[in-house]
């Protein structure tokens, strides 16, 4: 599993793509479930390639410019597929975690990369250790049941380095070859482990159900997701000033309770 040259986010917009060679980054930001279960109603509205499936296939084509050995302008044609999870706090709207696989091809060759976007605050020269997890094992770590150290080997795991940070969050990428690729294909989930500046370490599930059938599968209408997403956003937004409202609104109450103590000067508009 080498680690990847292309410089790629899951927050990247795409535009003009015939500009950007190797380096393209795709144009979405991908949700596809919201915490806590209240924010799960959105995702039976956002359209995946499998259905029941925390997955999505969001696929971009276009033209990348080279100059062939003679310096005459030259194109190829790219296409590239993203087949990625998000969790997203339904209180904040942040990204907690997004996991998944890019497939960049360029006329004949292709490239595969493992990627995954974490918040800010990750402790960045540790890296993250991501974790495959067999099938006969992933309900134990699901229950945080603990691993005997005969199963332990079952466990395949990769240290991977956090290449650069955005507005969203701070991105791995590494390119899989093929038993990489079979490894991620062959397992039930992944557990992604990082250290954070506050000193704590922190693990996040990712479950892989659905994620072959989405990888092999048609792409998802990028247009139409976008929609979806931009209208969660706006949910979880209006969600965020009604929960603002109604703190205030306690807060009120509670100063009137307490007429000795004086209460706060409006906010100045």
């Amino acid at each position: 599993m080498a680690k990847s040259h292309s410089f790629s986010g899951f927050s990247a917009r795409l535009a003009g793509i015939g500009a950007i060679a190797l380096t393209l980054m795709l144009g979405l930001t991908f949700a596809l479930t919201a915490d806590p279960a209240e924010a799960q109603k959105k995702k039976a509205d956002v359209p995946t390639s499998t259905p029941k499936s925390a997955w999505v296939k969001l696929c971009e084509k276009g033209a990348v410019p080279f100059k062939d050995k003679e310096g005459k302008e030259q194109k190829k044609q790219i296409n590239v597929c993203e087949t990625v999870a998000e969790r997203i706090d339904a209180t904040s709207g942040m990204t907690l975690i997004a996991a998944g696989m890019k497939q960049v091809k360029i006329d004949s060759e292709e490239k595969q990369s493992f990627m995954v976007t974490l918040p800010h605050g990750v402790l960045l020269p540790a890296g993250a250790t991501v974790t495959f997890v067999p099938k006969e094992l992933w309900t134990k770590i699901e229950k945080n049941e603990k691993i005997e150290k005969d199963d332990q080997a079952k466990l395949k795991q990769v240290k991977l380095p956090f290449i650069f940070c955005s507005a969203v969050g701070c991105h791995i990428e590494a390119e899989f070859k093929d038993d990489g690729i079979k490894t991620l294909k062959s397992s039930a989930g992944i557990v992604i482990s990082i250290g954070t500046i506050t000193g704590l370490g922190i693990s996040h599930k990712v479950s892989l159900a659905g994620f072959n059938e989405t990888v092999a599968g048609p792409a998802t209408d990028t247009k139409k997701f976008a929609e979806l997403r931009k209208k969660l956003m706006e949910d979880i937004a209006e969600r965020r000033k009604q929960m603002i409202a109604e703190f205030k609104k306690k807060q009120e109450e509670l100063h009137k309770m307490q007429p000795n103590v004086t209460p706060p000067a409006p906010a100045k508009k």
